[in-house]
């Protein structure tokens, strides 16, 4: 795994607990000039979000015309990588996780950033802090059940493949690599092996496994009772009970994946002045306890104050700390073609 990526594990909740005292200096990135963002992002809650804490009170009230540019994670990065001959690119900013921030490195498309042009990267927590993307927001891979279908509480990613629970299972589509990742954690495979766990998949297709497009449409059919089992980010549990969905969280024994929702700039990016500005504007402490609240995710910034009930909900216990795992960055990019290949011909198909 490459060290760009590695987390220090205490260091990253210690911090998340922990906020600066000194007040927050407001001011635009220092090459900051008014004019179009396009931002290429998922679409859903998190678009929406966006606009609401980030784009409207921040961007667009300074002059910044912000266009959404939505699309699931694969076509974005399939685009990004066929426009790196261009002198320009068709978006300024993209919204990525860490995992597909690592692929899209590999491929030498992204800017290496200049936290100097970003004021508010000062208070990024340490742990945080990268070359070439700014983390927006993180949160972990739990499990999630609803006591009225599933009568016992589940404690392992094996669950999933349990046969008293056949037919009452869903998977998201645009997640395959962390449905792949559970499914080889809880059949002795790695984070860097996932064949141990495409049996299990393969069962789990036999049995009647929904499958959902998007995270949205996954949590429809939690909250219709279609489904009663599923894997998902704490974050979302949190956001879906405060919606009246009737699920419950657990960590897997196997180990907690983390996920980071991050910001880049491609390298060929049309306006990277106001792709800086954007950047900048994601690590107010405004939007990133917004976050907190709307969407359940904790923030990466140490200025940002969450109510300490909020935080219980949507952080991770001290047993559970010790249980975070960072995906395998190096492996994802170097197989992520053929994993994804094997997903839509074998699991979907």
């Amino acid at each position: 795994m490459t060290d760009r990526f590695v987390m220090d594990r205490r260091g990253l909740m210690a911090g998340a607990a922990a906020l600066a005292g000194a007040a927050w200096l407001p001011g635009d990135a220092a090459a900051q000039a008014a004019g179009r963002i396009v931002v290429g992002t998922w679409g859903g809650d998190y678009a929406r979000l966006l606009a609401k804490n980030i784009e409207t009170p921040l961007l667009t009230s300074k002059g910044f015309e912000v266009v959404q540019d939505q699309a699931s994670d694969a076509p974005r990065r399939a685009k990004l990588i066929a426009e790196r001959r261009l002198p320009r690119g068709t978006s300024d900013v993209q919204a990525l996780s860490s995992v597909n921030v690592a692929e899209m490195v590999a491929q030498g498309v992204l800017e290496k950033l200049d936290l100097g042009q970003m004021p508010n990267a000062k208070n990024l927590l340490p742990v945080f802090k990268t070359e070439y993307s700014i983390p927006h927001i993180y949160s972990g891979l739990v499990i999630l059940y609803n006591p009225k279908l599933i009568a016992k509480a589940p404690t392992s990613f094996a669950d999933l493949f349990d046969p008293a629970n056949k037919g009452k299972v869903g998977v998201i589509d645009i997640q395959y690599i962390y449905t792949m990742m559970a499914a080889a954690l809880c059949s002795g495979g790695t984070m860097s092996n996932f064949e141990p766990g495409k049996p299990k998949l393969m069962e789990l297709k036999a049995g009647g496994v929904k499958i959902y497009p998007t995270n949205e449409a996954l949590a429809q059919a939690l909250k219709t009772e279609e489904i009663g089992l599923c894997i998902m980010w704490k974050a979302r549990a949190v956001q879906w009970q405060n919606q009246g969905i009737p699920v419950q969280a657990v960590a897997p024994s196997e180990g907690v994946v983390l996920f980071v929702s991050e910001f880049a700039i491609p390298k060929n990016a049309q306006n990277k002045a106001a792709a800086y500005a954007y950047l900048n504007a994601s690590m107010d402490p405004t939007p990133q306890s917004a976050f907190a609240v709307d969407f359940g995710y904790n923030p990466t910034v140490g200025n940002a104050p969450v109510a300490p009930d909020l935080a219980a909900r949507i952080g991770f216990t001290a047993d559970e700390q010790k249980r975070l795992v960072n995906p395998d960055y190096d492996f994802i990019t170097k197989n992520d073609g053929t994993l994804k290949e094997w997903w839509d011909k074998s699991f979907k198909g």
